[in-house]
């Protein structure tokens, strides 16, 4: 039997007014601590966003949603916050914002593979 490993995930969304609270999922984010994993995966589809308002700058929420692919990545790419250990980016990208791109709370599970738990999380939390 495979060795199930604990992982962490969230929902990441767009919010195109905050004062109205309501939301648009276009990712998530994945770390397992036993793995070393941290990472993104999202789209945004701009058709569905522009139902919710036409007020949102397209291209400064696609730079926000590619600023969690480097930060996930580490290294000088992900600037200070991507110097941080792994869970400390984790932690940092799940926190709790009142800005345009905001995360769920975290939720648990196990796996076998990180990258194809992400992979079925993205097709049912958000495609």
């Amino acid at each position: 039997m495979p060795e199930k490993h604990l992982f962490e995930y969230a929902v990441i969304r767009v919010v195109p007014c905050v004062e109205r609270e309501e939301f648009i999922n276009v990712g998530v984010i994945l770390y397992c601590s036993s793995k070393g994993y941290l990472k993104a995966m999202y789209k945004l589809n701009e058709q569905r966003l522009c139902s919710f308002s036409d007020k949102v700058d397209v291209a400064e929420l696609q730079e926000r949603l590619r600023a969690f692919e480097r930060i996930c990545l580490g290294r000088k790419e992900g600037g200070t916050i991507g110097n941080l250990p792994v869970a400390s980016r984790f932690r940092w990208l799940t926190s709790t914002r009142s800005t345009v791109v905001q995360t769920s709370p975290v939720h648990p599970g196990l796996c076998t593979e990180p990258q194809e738990t992400l992979e079925k999380l993205y097709a049912q939390l958000v495609q």
